[in-house]
């Protein structure tokens, strides 16, 4: 290849560049980060608790949700409606939930494919802050129409071979759209959230509102979060198997 011939494909890649944005992974990683409030910031935060309501059914429920995260991977989602309160949780290891609107009451163990969905909720910054310390892989494809806006498009592949898409807003580089690809039992699942109504709680800007929705399904859930706390204080045992339930001879 001649020099003159390197210089002109050179040249032709830059313009490439250009006319696509000339984004890269690690620019829009980056500027996420820095919307978010930060590198420092978010480093700061090692537990969340967010507060509010869950409407489901087209608002016939509005139930009472608390949703509680530690660093690194723990989580706890508490849904209460009528003095029933379900839970799913998360410590890192194992999950477990309590189902009494299932008719379930004592705490069991859920399947590996089950927590697939509770865990990549418990990433506190989101799926690509510390992406790579996650053992994830990040490909940038460009911008794609979401409700009339122009997002840029990110593949996000997790460790276990499960994809997500994730959707920035092009002027303010904070997630708008997250789709999640999971292989549940042998079945590939689809669903989205929509993000919005972002707040700054303790430097970091919260999304406070999040719709969840399936592939194929006009079935949708609204979250209206009233209120995020940063570091509260937490039980230790938050998130564990409930050492009762595990004495009882649980599974």
């Amino acid at each position: 290849m001649t020099h003159r011939f390197r210089a002109t494909l050179g040249a032709a890649l830059l313009l490439c560049a250009a006319g696509a944005g000339a984004f890269t992974v690690d620019d829009l990683v980056a500027k996420n980060v820095e919307a978010k409030g930060g590198a420092a910031a978010l480093a700061a935060v090692k537990s969340l608790r967010r507060s509010g309501k869950l409407v489901v059914g087209g608002g016939q429920y509005v139930l009472d949700i608390v949703e509680t995260k530690r660093r690194p991977e723990a989580i706890r989602v508490e849904v209460s409606l009528q003095g029933l309160t379900q839970v799913q949780a998360y410590d890192g290891r194992e999950g477990w939930q309590v189902d009494p609107f299932g008719g379930r009451k004592d705490p069991e163990r859920m399947a590996a494919d089950d927590l697939k969905g509770l865990i990549e909720d418990a990433d506190i910054g989101g799926p690509l802050v510390d992406y790579k310390a996650r053992g994830s892989m990040v490909e940038y494809l460009g911008t794609e129409d979401i409700d009339g806006t122009a997002a840029h498009k990110l593949k996000v592949t997790r460790s276990n071979g499960d994809l997500q898409y994730v959707y920035l807003d092009p002027d303010y580089f904070l997630e708008i759209r997250v789709e999640s690809q999971r292989t549940v039992r042998g079945v590939r699942q689809v669903t989205f959230t929509d993000l919005g109504n972002y707040e700054k709680v303790a430097g970091v800007y919260w999304p406070l509102s999040l719709e969840n929705g399936r592939r194929g399904s006009s079935d949708t859930s609204k979250i209206e979060f009233e209120k995020a706390e940063v570091n509260p204080p937490l039980d230790p045992q938050l998130f564990s198997f409930p050492a009762v339930a595990a004495k009882g001879g649980q599974p």
